[in-house]
């Protein structure tokens, strides 16, 4: 018995059982699975049921012609690419060009020979194979294509919602450069002041000093505002080390409230300029708080490595305030911002006449600009 897989399956119709025993007998034998009906009307139903990969159709039948059954399959989207070869003892030219013309891909000129209608039922079958593989092909490409489109179309939107959270970001960001140094300079600005009036009728020269030392403060406050605006002043640093800095700035609070500092600095040989620059403005932030706020006799501000990375304490013995009603101001959610873009922790701890406790810890010291 011959177990080779089936070459195609075929449905024969002609009304002469003699055509259909000889056609069935010889594509059996080659492999293909084969039905056989002796109308149109059958030949309908038995499509309708089971599709067949090729129809051998006669022209030439009572009830129905080839030429209507045809017509009435390519009607059907099921069956309108089903390849079908008609056969007919018509050989004039006209019945051929028709039978081309309702929808049929060969023409069978009875009596036929075995090798003929061998040779055309495999091109045609192949011929089938290839559009329906290539219609497939078209499909995945059309449905690639769709996803494609709507990948595109999600990447746009997101880049769109990227580029507002970024203006977004940019805006908090010179939000904060504004604060946080237009804020301290302006508060130094406001106590000069307020001292001075206190001196004028009981220390004049004093004063003068006083007043003298406002005005610097003043025009500091002035370079400060059109430099954020401006964003040119992307280094508060000024190319200065954090060291450096943060001394000349506990000097200048000291000087200016009157409220003592003590100060350990103890950094690393090489800090980032990112992490410099948000250590240096969470202190000018807090000190300007404490400078506001605090009604503070001391400061302690404490730099230090540790194990778990870059450690500032920011601490004050002041009158100290409840968390949960201090939750809105700028400065305080700018200092989480600026750490926590830093992969850092922030943590600010307070009671009643308990003072203040600002700490922070960077994990993860870069190695790029010297501190």
């Amino acid at each position: 018995m011959d177990t080779s897989p089936s070459k195609g399956n075929i449905l024969i119709v002609d009304d002469t059982p003699d055509n259909l025993r000889l056609l069935s007998a010889m594509l059996t034998v080659h492999n293909y699975e084969v039905r056989s009906v002796k109308s149109g009307s059958a030949a309908l139903m038995v499509v309708q049921a089971e599709p067949p990969d090729l129809i051998l159709l006669d022209i030439n039948m009572p009830g129905m012609t080839g030429y209507e059954v045809c017509q009435h399959l390519k009607i059907e989207s099921k069956t309108a690419t089903i390849p079908i070869i008609f056969i007919s003892a018509l050989n004039e030219v006209f019945d051929k060009v028709k039978a081309f013309s309702v929808g049929g891909v060969d023409y069978i000129s009875k009596p036929f020979q075995v090798e003929e209608v061998l040779v055309r039922v495999e091109t045609q079958l192949n011929l089938y194979r290839l559009s329906q593989q290539l219609q497939d092909r078209n499909d995945q490409l059309q449905r690639t294509e769709t996803e494609l489109r709507r990948s595109l179309q999600q990447e746009q939107a997101l880049h769109q919602r990227i580029e507002e959270l970024a203006a977004v970001a940019e805006r908090h960001r010179i939000a904060r450069e504004i604060h946080d140094s237009l804020g301290h300079a302006l508060v130094a600005l406001n106590v000069q002041m307020e001292t001075a009036l206190d001196v004028w009728q009981e220390a004049p020269d004093e004063a003068y000093v006083l007043l003298r030392e406002a005005k610097e403060l003043g025009s500091e406050a002035l370079r400060s505002v059109r430099e954020s605006v401006a964003e040119i002043r992307t280094d508060p640093l000024q190319g200065r080390s954090l060291t450096e800095m943060l001394s000349q700035l506990t000097h200048n609070f000291q000087r200016t409230t009157g409220i003592e500092v003590q100060s350990q600095l103890e950094l690393p040989p090489a800090l980032s300029q990112a992490i410099s620059t948000a250590i240096y403005r969470v202190v000018q932030e807090g000190l300007t708080n404490i400078c506001k706020h605090a009604e503070a006799t001391t400061v302690n501000l404490y730099l230090k490595s540790t194990q778990d990375g870059l450690a500032l304490l920011l601490q004050d013995n002041g009158k100290g305030f409840h968390l949960d009603a201090n939750r809105s101001g700028f400065g305080l959610q700018g200092m989480q911002e600026r750490v926590s873009a830093l992969g850092g922790h922030l943590q600010i701890k307070s009671h009643p006449n308990q003072g203040c406790r600002i700490t922070a810890l960077f994990s993860e010291v870069g190695r790029s600009g010297a501190a």
